[in-house]
C-alpha cells in the first residue's frame, strides 16, 4: 500500500512538474524532490537520470504542440541546441566535480536578479521582436546555450526559466515565443545528459516510464494552456516561479 501511495504521488507531482515546466520552465524543482522522496535508497546520479528520461518525454510532447504555432528562428536555435547538447554531457560527467554549495549560492544570485529585473520591466516578454538574426545572436546563443548546457547537465533545476528570460532579454521574444525556443534548447541538454547517465546505468525504466507518461499529459496541458492565454499568463506564471524558486533555495542555504 505504502509503495501504491507513493507511486500515485510521484505521478501526480510529475503532472505538476510537466504542466510547469511547459509553460515556464522550472518543472525540476517540482519533480526531482518528488523522486528525492519517492527513491531514498538511490544515489543522486540516478535520481537526475530517471528524472531527465521523464523530462524528455514531456518536452518533445511540449515541442510538438509548439512547432505548429510557433514561428521558430531555425538560424538561431540550430547552434544553440548544439552547445546546449554539447556542454550538457560535459556538465553531466562533471557532475561530482562542480561543489553543489557554490551551485546553489550563484544560482540564488541569479534568481534574484531575474526576478527584480522582470517585475521592473512591466512591457517585458508582452511584444515580440521580429529582429534580424545575425552573427552576434549567433554567437550570444552560442554561448548561452553552451552556459546553460552545463547548468543542466551538472545541476539542473530552473534551466527552463533561465532559458525563458534569455530569449526574453537578449533576443526580443515575447512570453510565448521563448518558452517554445526554450523546449528546443532543452532538448538537447536532456538529451546529452541522458547519453551519459543510461550507459552508467543511473536510470530506472519502469519509474520512469510511469514518470514519463504523468509528465507528458502535464506537459501537454502547459502547453495548451500557454497557447491559449499567451505571454500575459506566461509572465504571471514565471514571477511566480522565480518567487518560489528563491524562497524555496534561500530556505535550503540558510538551514
Amino acid at each position: 500500500m505504502q509503495i501504491e501511495y507513493a507511486m500515485v504521488a510521484l505521478g501526480f507531482f510529475a503532472f505538476c512538474g510537466g504542466m510547469i515546466d511547459a509553460a515556464v520552465g522550472g518543472g525540476g524543482l517540482v519533480q526531482v524532490p518528488a523522486l528525492l522522496h519517492a527513491l531514498p535508497q538511490h544515489s543522486l546520479s540516478t535520481v537526475f537520470g530517471t528524472n531527465k528520461l521523464a523530462v524528455l518525454a514531456g518536452n518533445l510532447s511540449s515541442i510538438f504542440s509548439y512547432v505548429k504555432r510557433i514561428k521558430i528562428v531555425w538560424r538561431l536555435m540550430l547552434p544553440t541546441m548544439l552547445s546546449a547538447f554539447v556542454f550538457s554531457f560535459v556538465g553531466a560527467f562533471s557532475v561530482s566535480l562542480v561543489p553543489k554549495a557554490i551551485m546553489e549560492y550563484f544560482v540564488f544570485f541569479v534568481l534574484v536578479v531575474m526576478a527584480v529585473y522582470t517585475f521592473a520591466k512591466k512591457d517585458l516578454g508582452l511584444v515580440h521582436s521580429n529582429a534580424q538574426c545575425g552573427p552576434r545572436e549567433v554567437l550570444l546563443g552560442v554561448f548561452f546555450g553552451g552556459v546553460i548546457g552545463f547548468y543542466d547537465g551538472v545541476f539542473g533545476p530552473g534551466s527552463g526559466s533561465f532559458l525563458l528570460f534569455i530569449f526574453v532579454k537578449y533576443f526580443g521574444y515575447d512570453f510565448l515565443n521563448a518558452s517554445a525556443s526554450a523546449k528546443l534548447v532543452n532538448l538537447g541538454t536532456f538529451s546529452a545528459a541522458l547519453l551519459f547517465f543510461i550507459p552508467s546505468g543511473h536510470v530506472l525504466w519502469i519509474i520512469g516510464g510511469l514518470v514519463a507518461v504523468c509528465n507528458m499529459a502535464g506537459a501537454l496541458t502547459g502547453t495548451f494552456l500557454a497557447l491559449r492565454y499567451g505571454s500575459g499568463l506566461i509572465r504571471i506564471l514565471f514571477l511566480f516561479l522565480l518567487v518560489f524558486l528563491i524562497g524555496r533555495m534561500g530556505l535550503s542555504i540558510l538551514l
